[in-house]
């Protein structure tokens, strides 16, 4: 198993990157975040994923950080998530980005990753929710259980109105949580410094 390069890179593709380490040329099918780390004939960092079966052969995916490279793991355990869709997802959005609009139940941001469909997406929604919301838990703390907790009624107005202007429930909960650590308490101040911060 290959789980980690560290070398120079040689080319970069479309989708892929060729990355040089110890005189071997490895393609990395690579996450977004972990791109835009990358210059040609620069060194680069990857945890990395190998997959090996007989439809597609050998392929190896670059992830930017550990966290993603476990985010990765975690969408291809969800029936009819390859790989290669898991790499799309991760390019659409950050690891946590992902995170929150699983948490949040958010089908729509999900489903608007190229080639994810509506089904596809409530099914990782509903396999990956306890997961994922475990997983933020402990790597983002307190400011994660803020953002989770924050629901109460008077920020579900504020969560609906700031949607209705076309941002996700994630985009919504997380710019209202900045919005209350800024001050804001009357429903008003809220939406209004929510959306300013947005």
């Amino acid at each position: 198993m290959i789980g980690y390069l560290k070398g120079r890179v040689l080319k970069i593709y479309a989708d892929s990157a060729i990355v040089v380490v110890g005189g071997v040329g490895y393609e990395v099918f690579c996450s977004g975040s972990a791109f835009a780390g990358m210059a040609e004939g620069a060194e680069t960092e990857l945890f990395t994923y190998l997959q090996v079966s007989e439809a597609s052969g050998i392929s190896l995916y670059g992830f930017s950080s550990e966290r993603e490279k476990a985010t990765f793991l975690k969408l291809i355990s969800v029936s009819g998530v390859g790989p290669k869709m898991g790499i799309a997802v991760l390019t659409g959005m950050s690891a946590d980005d992902f995170a929150s609009a699983v948490a949040a139940g958010d089908v729509k941001r999900l489903s608007s990753v190229k080639g994810l469909g509506k089904k596809t997406a409530e099914r990782i929604i509903l396999e990956l929710r306890d997961k994922v919301s475990a997983a933020e838990n402990v790597a983002t703390g307190a400011q994660g259980a803020v953002t989770r907790t924050s629901a109460s009624s008077e920020d579900d107005d504020a969560v609906v109105a700031i949607m209705n202007l076309g941002y996700s429930r994630a985009e919504a909960e997380r710019a209202i949580v900045r919005a209350k650590a800024g001050g804001a308490k009357s429903l008003e101040d809220i939406i209004y410094f929510a959306i300013k911060g947005m």
